[in-house]
């Protein structure tokens, strides 16, 4: 991996400062040249704050069309409410600074609404290449990331991720579609969707799409309510997208989950910001934790709480597509201390055991079992879990631990 961040000498100085406020807000610049587009195309990453380097961690993934504007508002939903809500996810932001119309608008229109349109346009398909062979693969190769894929896009961003979802819905498991321009090239896209949802099932795939409150521009009695009795050019956008909705909901059987949301207090540039949150949770609604009240209660039975981790491991196997532990080690090993000081041993070491079950790397979660069992007497045990921790970690702490233990045990 190459970072990309390039100044001239002569405007290093009176940069420097600028960039890194810029980097503290979107994470690594970095850079890769296209072979399929025949130019550098420029990414921003950004890690979760829970990332170490040298520990196998990895991560799911969120591709963000128009990453240099939507990435540290994505970033920010994600400080807030990754964990309960969302997992944490590396954020690869595409820059669509140049050529934007050109690769996210997705068939060659040479007019629109009337008028000459000389934008280069309808290259989707190239800019999709791009993705699927070369920069997908460069993330998998630079950064710590798992194959479970979502997508963000804005206007003609939403656009291309509907399209992505209709015409290569290997390569995203969500897609994310903010007041997508399916008005494009007379909403050709919209009339494809109907065949595509009608005949092909999109399991486990995830679509939420947004619209924003900016119906007519030049009528305020146009309203959600009656504007699909409007014909003029001036709701085209806005019908698309509602009838867009309407295909979807009556292919329900199609497998595809789908939620959509209009915004009737937003403009078109506005929307983004409650899509981001809404959008990410509502796709990852089967992610947020449930039974908590089940989980903080005194006098829940341990096989009660057993079942509950048990299964949310299935839960999110079937969604990631791959197995992931069900409740962060942080949370585990707290548990198993309160379980402790609550005088309840059996809950104790369950926590304690699931702990090293889904994070069997962890020295922490082998020192913490060590607690338990130092805790019930059990000083041979402590010592082999100690050991463990050491073999692990090889840290002087456990080390010092084990040659006390073991004087104790004498």
């Amino acid at each position: 991996m190459t970072a990309l961040i390039l100044f001239s000498h002569q405007t290093l100085n009176a940069q420097a400062n600028q960039h890194r406020q810029f980097l503290q807000q979107v994470g690594l610049v970095d850079s890769l040249y296209s072979q399929v587009l025949d130019e550098a195309r420029k990414i921003y990453i950004k890690l979760p704050d829970s990332y170490t380097p040298g520990e196998n961690q990895e991560y799911p993934v969120v591709f963000i069309l128009d990453g240099e504007v939507f990435l540290p508002t994505v970033s920010n939903v994600l400080h807030y409410y990754s964990g309960g809500f969302m997992p944490e996810m590396v954020l690869v932001g595409i820059s669509n600074e140049e050529n934007r119309t050109r690769d996210l608008t997705t068939s060659t229109i040479e007019t629109k609404y009337g008028m000459p349109f000389n934008e280069e346009n309808g290259e989707a398909e190239r800019f999709m290449a791009f993705i699927e062979k070369e920069l997908i693969p460069y993330i998998e190769n630079n950064y710590p990331v798992t194959s479970f894929r979502t997508i963000i896009g804005h206007s003609y961003g939403g656009l291309f991720a509907i399209y992505s979802l209709l015409t290569h819905p290997h390569l995203f498991a969500h897609y994310l579609a903010i007041d997508p321009s399916l008005d494009w090239d007379g909403q050709k896209l919209l009339h494809e969707a109907q065949g595509n949802l009608a005949t092909r099932k999109f399991e486990n795939k995830s679509l939420f799409v947004s619209l924003g409150g900016q119906l007519h521009m030049q009528n305020a009695e146009v309203t959600i309510d009656n504007i699909m009795q409007d014909t003029t050019d001036f709701t085209l956008f806005a019908r698309s997208n509602i009838a867009f909705s309407d295909v979807v909901r009556q292919n329900a059987d199609n497998g595809l989950s789908f939620t959509w949301k209009f915004y009737p207090n937003d403009l078109h540039g506005t929307v983004p910001f409650p899509s981001f949150m809404d959008g990410l949770i509502s796709l990852f609604e089967w992610y947020q934790m449930k039974n908590t009240d089940k989980i903080n209660a005194f006098d829940t039975p341990e096989a009660e709480l057993l079942g509950i981790i048990k299964r949310r491991e299935k839960k999110l196997a079937s969604h990631f597509g791959y197995a992931e532990p069900p409740y962060p080690e942080e949370l585990l090993n707290m548990l198993g201390y309160m379980s402790m000081d609550m005088q309840q041993p059996g809950k104790a070491k369950m926590y304690f055991e699931l702990a090293i079950e889904y994070y069997p790397a962890s020295a922490n979660a082998c020192d913490s079992m060590a607690d338990y069992y130092e805790g019930q007497g059990d000083l041979s045990s402590a010592i082999q879990y100690v050991t463990n921790a050491y073999e692990i970690s090889g840290s002087d702490y456990h080390k010092k631990r084990i040659e006390a233990l073991i004087e104790r045990d004498k």
